[in-house]
């Protein structure tokens, strides 16, 4: 497929372009019209998204299927019910947990009950003024099992 990188001689032709805007049929001007939470959903990774308050605002299918729970059954939960309890502070608390492990491995609750270990990702928002902490998991369980070394995952 060949696809024609034309940003130049679009954004400039015509008036009432806007300057920086690319080509809507170049790979970046498809990458710019498609809304983030569209991008999160595709991920392959296994991604979760807290707000400051330790509450749940977006969990990808990817980490649904790692915990076996149905699509959208996080959306509005605490870091605590994902999170294995013994382990879990709740609220603002549990925002700082997820950000303190990262790169190192923590154990998620499946929905069948057995523990889930996964090491966690640093954030992939590392402002401290950003409200939201997005992590991203891999599933480390059977590798742990088996007696393999978990790997530095950052």
């Amino acid at each position: 497929m060949l696809v024609r990188w034309v940003r130049r001689r679009w954004a400039s032709a015509g008036q009432g372009r806007d300057r920086r805007r690319s080509d809507p049929n170049t790979a970046l001007g498809y990458l710019e019209q498609l809304p983030a939470l569209r991008l999160l959903e595709r991920l392959p990774v296994p991604a979760l998204a807290v707000d400051e308050e330790g509450v749940i605002v977006h969990a990808n299918p990817a980490l649904e299927r790692m915990l076996g729970y149905p699509e959208h059954w996080f959306a509005g939960c605490s870091v605590a019910d994902v999170v294995v309890p013994a382990s879990s502070p709740g609220g603002p608390a549990s925002v700082a947990l997820l950000r303190d492990c990262a790169g190192k491995v923590i154990e998620l609750a499946h929905r069948e009950g057995f523990v889930v270990r996964a090491a966690v990702s640093r954030s992939v928002l590392c402002r401290k003024d950003d409200p939201v902490t997005f992590v991203c998991f891999q599933d480390l369980t059977e590798q742990l099992w088996g007696g393999g070394r978990a790997p530095e995952f950052e």
